[in-house]
């Protein structure tokens, strides 16, 4: 076999089929986010940034910054390995804490990612309680479908947000089986929002525990940003809580925030988090100082629905259509691969407007879109300006507006 051959072909057929990722090379700019420099072949053009999951902007945020910084200078760069090993820093404790704390449970677990903490804890449940089974809803991220996947317990896939049809399910399971629903709180692409009431109701009738990811919700949602559990008054009904420290916080990092004998389980019998690298104290301490700062000032989630808002009405002002939903998500629907990343590269080209394209198989096809997250730092000049640019590449490119 003509191994570079084989890959050049898979490459080439995703570029045909206008599903080839271009990453942008950015460099973040330290107090003037959202801009960020572009560097092209023709030389650095500053852009206004519209697709990043720092939603809150709190990657920039001062006492994050201070607080990653006296933990460099107490501690070093990296975290010396594993948990297991020689990797559990003081920093780590406390921020498990402070996760406990903001999402009022006995304990919490950090991870990598929100990637790993959802691969590592639904594979390990999957693998280690015997005769499990997960309800999975059909929309859920890739981590989770992976670590279902991996740790080969029986599944079943219930239609997305559907309470009659996972109903149905849960009716022919034995009240004494161990299962358990998994879902998301904000679904990242749509925007969509879970019944998580009506969800925890059918767990309980039917004996059957939750499993929710609030990795879209967490910092945004909730008098002190723990997600849409807290909104709504319901974190003490969910089994377990998964949520990230890389987009309403800013920095990077997973979590799963439970019983502490939950937590305990995963933590002795998880291999993703058992055999992956701490995450390094610094790291650590400015994912603390951001999550005391977000729950502490309900001011920037405020200002963030406004935005929002701002946004929503400028764009159904000139017809560019977005799907109606209730969270902070906005897609701007373009339905076809390769108009998708036109209009994204004649944003980003001719603008400086960028916003990455989402196309299969991150969306189905026929759904492409270009999806947008203003934060409380987009001023409203910003968003009258890509408005602006959208409505030029819209003409330019012969897109469908949406009806009057």
């Amino acid at each position: 076999m003509d191994y570079e051959k084989f890959f050049a072909e898979r490459i080439n057929a995703l570029q045909d089929e206008g599903n080839y990722r271009v990453f942008a090379d950015l460099e973040r700019k330290v107090g003037a986010f959202p801009r960020a420099d572009n560097y092209r072949e023709n030389g650095v053009e500053e852009v206004t940034v519209w697709c990043s999951n720092d939603y809150l902007g709190m990657g920039q945020n001062e006492e994050v910054l201070q607080a990653m910084r006296e933990a460099l200078g107490k501690c070093g760069a990296g975290a010396g390995g594993t948990r297991n090993i020689s990797g559990t820093n003081h920093y780590h404790v406390l921020l498990e804490e402070e996760l406990a704390k903001l999402h009022g449970t006995e304990a919490a677990l950090i991870f990598t990612s929100g990637y790993v903490a959802n691969f590592t804890t639904l594979s390990t449940l999957g693998s280690k309680m015997p005769g499990m089974l997960i309800i999975s809803d059909d929309q859920n991220h890739n981590s989770m479908i992976e670590g279902i996947r991996l740790g080969r317990s029986e599944k079943v896939v219930f239609k997305h947000n559907d309470l009659e049809d996972l109903e149905r399910i849960l009716k022919d399971v034995p009240l004494d089986r161990p299962k358990m629903i998994a879902f998301e709180s904000v679904y990242s692409m749509d925007g969509d929002i879970a019944p998580i009431k009506e969800i925890c109701d059918l767990a309980d009738k039917y004996n059957a525990m939750t499993y929710i990811d609030e990795v879209h919700a967490v910092g945004l949602y909730g008098e002190h940003g723990a997600g849409v559990a807290e909104r709504d008054g319901l974190m003490d009904r969910l089994t377990i809580i998964q949520g990230t420290m890389a987009k309403g916080f800013g920095v990077v990092g997973g979590y799963i925030a439970g019983s502490k004998a939950m937590c305990d389980f995963v933590r002795s019998f998880g291999q993703g988090f058992i055999f992956s690298t701490s995450i390094p104290p610094a790291v650590a301490a400015g994912c603390r100082a951001s999550i005391q700062y977000v729950s502490q000032h309900n001011e920037i989630r405020l200002k963030h629905k406004e935005r929002v808002r701002y946004l929503r009405q400028k764009l159904d002002a000139v017809g560019i259509p977005h799907l109606d939903n209730p969270s902070h998500i906005i897609p701007v629907m373009v339905g076809d691969p390769v108009l998708c990343k036109q209009a994204s590269d004649m944003l980003m080209e001719h603008y400086n407007q960028y916003v990455q394209p989402i196309n299969y198989p991150t969306v189905p096809k026929g759904t492409e879109r270009l999806r947008f997250t203003p934060s409380p730092l987009h001023s409203e000049e910003m968003i009258n300006e890509l408005v602006a640019c959208l409505v030029k590449v819209w003409e330019h490119l012969g897109l469908k507006k949406a009806a009057a």
